[in-house]
């Protein structure tokens, strides 16, 4: 099975343009950095990709959570 990848503009939302989570570009690279979301990793030089299985997987932990 291919891996499911989303760039961080592609998880982000901005106005008139939702994403696939509904936070800002920079709460993606924050969360990112803090651990709150899976690490993201390059697929090549300058272009950074997150698994979506683990952003789907982080999701589901979260709403257990909750």
């Amino acid at each position: 099975m291919a891996m499911r990848v989303a760039r961080p503009n592609q998880l982000a939302s901005r106005p008139g343009k939702p994403g696939y989570l509904p936070i800002s570009p920079a709460t993606v690279w924050r969360w990112a950095k803090e651990g709150r979301l899976p690490q993201p990793f390059k697929i090549g030089p300058g272009t950074t990709v997150f698994d979506l299985d683990e952003v789907d997987a982080f999701l589901a932990k979260q709403a257990k959570s909750a």
